[in-house]
């Protein structure tokens, strides 16, 4: 079959009713949180891994993929009419769409950024489908140094792409593998760190950590800043139609934010943050109206949410065909997959098309949903700035022990729920970054199994780690995670920075 059958194929299962009602709870829930600030995408899909524990797994994945793609549609919303950045990557899009909201442009602004995250939705999806079945092939040839290759390649992204110092994502990463040594040892079947208590023979519930440190923790690290003057959002004057000035100002930067965004999602160590500096830069460079940068150019906004939306496909290419998370949104997804007994990767491809097949379909109409309910339902959205704050964080934390208990009713999951929960709070508050402790619960008992492996074909000799051509080209790729988001930070921030040492001259 090819990949159009595969695609096809897809579809007939995204237009199932009951795959269009996740679908749809899922963009909804997604926009909801990218507009309040400080609730994003990975806090929402960690509250909702117990919830959705016996529901369909088909049906939950796609709920997430919807969450994540709204999130980064809503993060635009705050960023251009309150100068508040729901999203990371929605922080160069406050640059111009709130001075542009700031001359009463607020409504062109808004529609840009929808109309450019559906156009780069739609494309990024479709180069996803395209791409995907490619890497799959090539990843189904790999044995256990090629495997344990691609885990410490995961290791170093997520050392390298979380925070602002490797070594603070290292360390995350560490405490991370050291609780993934908890439980019985899979090949020899002895305890291991249990300190006598059944609970631990199982190992730590991916589950309970992933809501313990993004939703607990972070709950509280937000709840903690909350305080000094409110920002005022600037209402939208006149409607939301695009002029065709406006068009023909936006539509190159559509395409371009596009083509920088979906390859720097699927890097190791990519982001969409990285992708909207870059975006950002870009335009600067190619628009014919530079002199308006930093007054409130509609360029500065379509390229950028552009960007950051193909970032999000691009992400979903590591994370379906290696199993390589490289978003704390992609980690949680990763930690869902897990839930219902789903290994990402190249295995999926064939064990799970349907599943596959139907979750990239769903992007696109993802997309459709998105564009409707962002335009029209914009003055709906704001409203949700009105929620007390304290009411919102109580609710989650309320929220995600009742779902903790609902899976596991006992006193030490709970007990582990607080104590990872002020874990990542404290984390946060230290600068130390949450999803490497996530990724290193669940892919460290992986690598462990494929290093084993390789050493006991081997006989013991180490050098097998790097004797074939892919192990070592995947080693090689990683040593570059190390190096490259660095350069491409420091490139793409130092646009910024120049742009707003420009402002202030």
């Amino acid at each position: 079959m090819t990949t159009i059958d595969f695609l096809l194929q897809g579809l007939a299962v995204a237009t199932d009713p009951m795959i269009l009602l996740y679908a749809l709870i899922g963009v909804t829930l997604g926009t909801a949180v990218g507009v309040l600030p400080g609730i994003g995408p990975a806090l929402t899909v960690a509250l909702l891994l117990p919830v959705t524990y016996g529901l369909d797994p088909a049906g939950s994945l796609i709920m997430f993929a919807g969450i994540y793609y709204g999130g980064m549609y809503g993060g635009s919303t705050t960023s251009i009419l309150l100068n508040t950045p729901g999203e990371s990557a929605s922080i160069v899009t406050a640059l111009e769409g709130n001075k542009m909201a700031r001359a009463g442009r607020g409504g062109p602004a808004l529609a840009t950024a929808a109309i450019g995250s559906f156009v780069a939705g739609v494309l990024a999806t479709m180069a996803l489908a395209f791409l995907a079945p490619h890497i799959v092939k090539l990843a189904l040839i790999f044995g256990p140094r090629e495997y344990f290759a691609l885990m410490v390649l995961a290791f170093v992204t997520v050392s390298a792409a979380f925070g602002d110092s490797a070594l603070k994502g290292m360390t995350s990463l560490f405490i991370g593998l050291a609780l993934a040594l908890i439980g019985i040892d899979g090949l020899t079947g002895q305890a291991r760190l249990s300190f006598g208590v059944p609970q631990l023979l199982d190992g730590i519930e991916v589950t309970t950590l992933a809501v313990a440190m993004f939703a607990v923790g972070e709950a509280l690290f937000v709840a903690a800043q909350i305080g000094g003057a409110e920002d005022k959002v600037h209402a939208i004057k006149g409607g939301v139609a695009m002029s065709r000035s406006d068009w023909k100002r936006s539509w190159r930067s559509w395409l371009r934010g596009t083509a920088i965004g979906f390859p720097i999602g699927a890097m190791p160590a990519g982001g969409a943050d990285i992708a909207s500096f870059l975006s950002y830069g870009t335009e600067k460079r190619f628009s014919g109206h530079a002199d308006e940068f930093g007054k409130g150019a509609i360029e500065g906004v379509a390229g950028p949410e552009a960007a950051n939306n193909a970032a999000a496909a691009g992400t979903l290419v590591p994370l379906l065909t290696l199993g390589l998370p490289t978003t704390a949104t992609a980690a949680i997804m990763l930690a869902g997959f897990q839930q219902f007994g789903l290994q990402p990767g190249p295995l999926l491809f064939v064990t799970a098309p349907d599943l596959v097949w139907g979750l990239i379909a769903s992007l696109l109409i993802a997309n459709v949903m998105l564009l409707v309910l962002n335009l029209p339902l914009i003055g709906l959205w704001i409203k949700l700035l009105t929620i007390p704050r304290p009411w919102l964080y109580a609710g989650i934390l309320l929220f995600a022990t009742l779902g903790t208990i609902g899976i596991n009713p006992s006193p030490v999951e709970l007990a582990m729920l607080t104590i990872f929960g002020v874990l990542g709070y404290l984390m946060r508050l230290y600068g130390y970054p949450i999803a490497p402790v996530v990724v290193g619960l669940i892919l460290g008992p992986m690598a462990e199994q494929q290093l084993r492996r390789a050493l006991s074909i081997s006989q013991g000799d180490w050098t097998t780690l790097w004797s074939t051509p892919v192990a070592a080209g995947i080693l090689i790729v990683a040593a570059l995670a190390l190096i490259v988001p660095i350069i491409l930070r420091l490139r793409g921030k130092g646009h910024v920075l120049a742009q707003i040492g420009g402002d202030e001259d």
